[in-house]
């Protein structure tokens, strides 16, 4: 129906219902006799005038009833109740009386009539018109406004797949009661119970102010069953329009470490990158390319993107060229090989960047445990030559990316980075440029992490490959590694080792089957296959070892420590020999050597 149409008629019947409530309650008041007297009539013309003036005041011609609640209840309470105080004050003004018991008796009426011919669509919509039969049984997480403003909207949109039919929540005052008709069974550890009970098929978690370790406690939950879990959007992406309340989001692996994102100290970083020249080795990777994206952020004068591979240089060189096209960012591309000492320096003497950034390195423990002598070749003679290049430069500050796994190093490639961290603190004492190692654990969707490998593995139907059930690992995300490298910049003062504070270790086997349920799957269903422990590898992870542990944070979530015992001799002969020996002798002495202590070896806090 067109709005002038709907105008009409509801101009129409509300006039009705006016003429009809007078006519009634004078027959109740009189005892069935209706006299029709100019006071009558006066009192009929203000009603008739004031309502339809206030019901365009307060927009009631144009609501929507099929979704009608409380705000428009009370509309109409004013609506009436300021109709018959006109009206009353119509009557004392002309008449010198005013009817009490008949204006009472009309507003009573007039309630009832123009309250409940809105609402009955409402009741008609939501009774006949609602189809349930096909839409999928909801379980809500949480009763609060989120989870409310969720429910009213999924019952007032029939076409939505989804249908409330009860909530979760640990309110114990909340227990019991129904909210929009629907119940409140009990609290986070009946999730399961629920589900078997109210054959739920999804749940949704509406509680936007959860915590990364409470959301992870709720997954869990949530895991036990059948049901497909989806969470709530960020409540700004809500309120900007960016997405639907209705529109819930997957539970991402990244929602379940158990700790918040680390934050940024902007202005520091500030100071140091922007309108700077800023280099990054291995600029195509996922950790190299993420560098890339974060540093734009501060507007760099010129940002030089170096790597190995063409085509991811290629790629995160054409993303950047679109996503900052704006700024005043120049863009530089150098296909180079850091083993290659010359070009190195031809690269530095070019550019003369102020910050580097080196990502470039063989990361993959299994394939390095093969080959020991490509893991020198990367991990330590790459980050001499572009460390060298730096200090030749006058590179102001360098950031090397490391690993847990150079801590108490058991495996080739923890071996090479822990000796790669060696190099560049020896170069740090003798250097006018700032060079300073940051470690972190597992980085989530990293090329050669356990996330790319277990998704491929769902995908073709399992078993998900796990190589110890009781192994575990700090991860964090691919952007948190990456502002956390950035970060150290801002702090170094020269030969720390930055390390962040990554909660707790995550079992391994723990995130295969949260990856399982995340996509869809039941465990029973893909199957997880235990295949025992690889060359080199640990059963947990550290970040430093006890020699270098220091409790006091320097920032927010970051930790450094600095050894004072730098083997540069031993790792300059093995730089010369290597080649020479076979496969295992050289495992073993770059094992033997990362592991080298002595009583000199000490901690020392970093004042920032």
């Amino acid at each position: 129906m067109a709005y002038g149409q709907r105008l009409s008629l509801l101009i129409f019947i509300d006039s009705i219902f006016i003429l009809a409530t007078v006519f009634f309650a004078s027959l109740l008041l009189y005892e069935g006799a209706f006299l029709l007297t100019a006071a009558l009539i006066a009192m009929v013309a203000a009603l008739l005038i004031s309502h339809h003036i206030l019901s365009f005041f307060y927009k009631l011609y144009k609501k929507a009833w099929e979704y009608a609640s409380i705000g428009e209840l009370i509309i109409i309470l004013k609506i009436v109740t300021f109709s018959i105080l006109i009206a009353a004050v119509t009557q004392g003004v002309l008449f010198q009386v005013i009817p009490i018991r008949l204006l009472t008796i009309t507003w009573m009426l007039l309630m009832a009539l123009i309250g409940g011919s809105r609402f009955c669509w409402r009741i008609y919509r939501d009774t006949y018109i609602k189809k349930e039969d096909n839409r999928n049984r909801t379980l809500i997480v949480g009763a609060g406004a989120a989870g409310t403003m969720v429910t009213r909207r999924l019952l007032n949109n029939s076409d939505s797949e989804l249908v409330p039919v009860a909530f979760i929540d640990d309110d114990e005052k909340k227990h019991h009661l129904d909210i929009l008709g629907i119940p409140v069974v009990g609290g986070i550890n009946q999730i399961e119970e629920t589900v078997k009970e109210l054959s739920i098929q999804n749940i949704v978690i509406a509680i936007p102010s959860l915590s990364k370790k409470e959301l992870n406690d709720i997954f869990q939950e949530c895991a036990k069953t059948k049901a497909n879990t989806k969470i709530l959007p960020m409540l700004e992406d809500i309120v900007t329009g960016k997405v639907s309340v209705n529109q819930f989001r997957d539970v991402q692996v990244e929602d379940l470490l158990g700790r918040e994102t680390v934050q940024l100290d902007t202005e520091g970083i500030s100071d140091y990158i922007t309108n700077k020249v800023v280099l990054v080795t291995g600029a195509g990777g996922s950790i190299g390319s993420e560098i890339c994206r974060q540093v734009c952020h501060f507007n760099p004068k010129q940002l030089i993107l170096l790597g190995h591979g063409e085509n991811s240089i290629y790629s995160i060189e054409m993303e950047l060229l679109e996503r900052y096209k704006k700024t005043s960012i120049q863009f530089r591309t150098e296909i180079a090989d850091i083993q290659d000492g010359d070009k190195m320096n031809t690269i530095m003497e070019a550019y003369q960047p102020d910050v580097v950034y080196h990502a470039a390195a063989h990361k993959h423990v299994p394939l390095m445990e093969r080959n020991p002598e490509e893991a020198v070749k990367n991990n330590m003679i790459g980050t001499m030559n572009v460390a060298e290049a730096a200090r030749l430069g006058g590179v102001k500050t360098f950031v090397m990316i490391s690993s847990d796994k150079a801590v108490n190093p058991t495996s080739v490639m923890g071996s090479t980075k822990r000796l790669a961290e060696m190099i560049i603190q020896d170069m740090n004492k003798t250097s006018k440029t700032k060079f300073t190692a940051v470690r972190f654990g597992n980085v989530l969707g990293s090329r050669g992490s356990v996330i790319p490998l277990f998704t491929k593995q769902i995908r073709k139907g399992g078993p998900v490959t796990v190589t110890h059930p009781e192994m575990v690992r700090y991860f964090m995300t691919i952007p948190e590694a990456s502002r956390l490298v950035i970060q150290a910049g801002s702090l170094a003062k020269g030969g720390e080792t930055f390390v962040l504070d990554m909660g707790e270790p995550v079992k391994i086997v723990d995130l295969a089957k949260n990856l399982i349920k995340l996509s869809g799957n039941s465990v029973d269903d893909i199957g997880i296959k235990f295949t025992g422990m690889r060359p080199g590898e640990k059963l947990y992870e550290e970040l430093l070892n006890d020699n270098e542990v220091h409790e006091e944070q320097i920032y927010p979530n970051i930790y450094v420590g600095k050894t004072s015992d730098i083997y540069i001799e031993e790792i300059e002969h093995i730089l010369l020999t290597f080649s020479k020996i076979d496969k295992e002798t050289l495992r073993e002495r770059l094992v033997r050597l990362a592991n080298q202590k002595t009583e000199k070896e000490k901690v020392l806090s970093i004042p920032v």
